[in-house]
């Protein structure tokens, strides 16, 4: 049975309890961070299987296998999947980070999984200097992002937000645009959110 509690102090909320399924953890953690005045959120969550939902981790396994093989937004052959104790790991090299992201949304809701850690690579296709343009030009077509408060560097593949957005959820949708240009394999986000004319990281 589903036993979650929220605690909120200053703007970080602590959700603490247990859930019966990694996906429902997992939704937990997302629906936190569209509230208003969210700045941080501290992930106390334990998932606790019921009987019914237990799985061996060879049967977990299979049906991670199956959902990745079936998915046609991941190239086939390029990601792996090994379980432990109920614990999915992603292995393997995409060109983007949708298709890192889809073979996690491909796993998560599986029955059984108790967690997932995503090590899939990504393959650098652009140059840095066309990465940072890149994700300028994806910043601008976001309605709710200010491009001009947000600083972008990069470092080979690696990019780094800097600057001040209104909400969590904003810092959370620049990361996401950051993420979407081709060539990205680690987005550092250290965007500021603006609440109540405080800034917290």
């Amino acid at each position: 049975m589903t036993d979650i509690g929220v605690l909120v102090k200053d703007g970080t909320v602590t959700l603490n309890g247990y859930a019966t399924s990694y996906g429902e953890k997992w939704d937990a953690v997302r629906l936190a961070k569209r509230v208003g005045g969210v700045k941080a959120i501290a992930d106390d969550l334990q998932v606790k299987l019921p009987d019914s939902r237990q799985r061996t981790d060879g049967d977990i396994a299979a049906a991670a296998a199956h959902q990745i093989e079936w998915s046609t937004t991941i190239p086939t052959g390029t990601v792996n999947v090994t379980v432990r104790e109920g614990w999915i790991t992603l292995e393997g090299e995409v060109e983007w980070w949708y298709q890192k992201n889809a073979a996690e949304n491909a796993v998560q809701y599986l029955a059984g999984v108790k967690g997932l850690s995503n090590l899939i690579t990504i393959k650098p296709k652009l140059a840095p200097a066309e990465i940072a343009t890149a994700i300028k030009s994806a910043f601008e077509r976001y309605a709710l992002l200010d491009a001009n408060k947000i600083q972008v560097e990069t470092s080979g593949s690696k990019v780094t937000l800097r600057g001040k957005v209104r909400s969590y959820a904003e810092k959370d949708e620049s990361e996401q645009a950051a993420w979407a240009a081709s060539g990205v394999s680690w987005v550092d986000n250290h965007l500021k959110v603006e609440w109540f004319g405080s800034f917290a990281e």
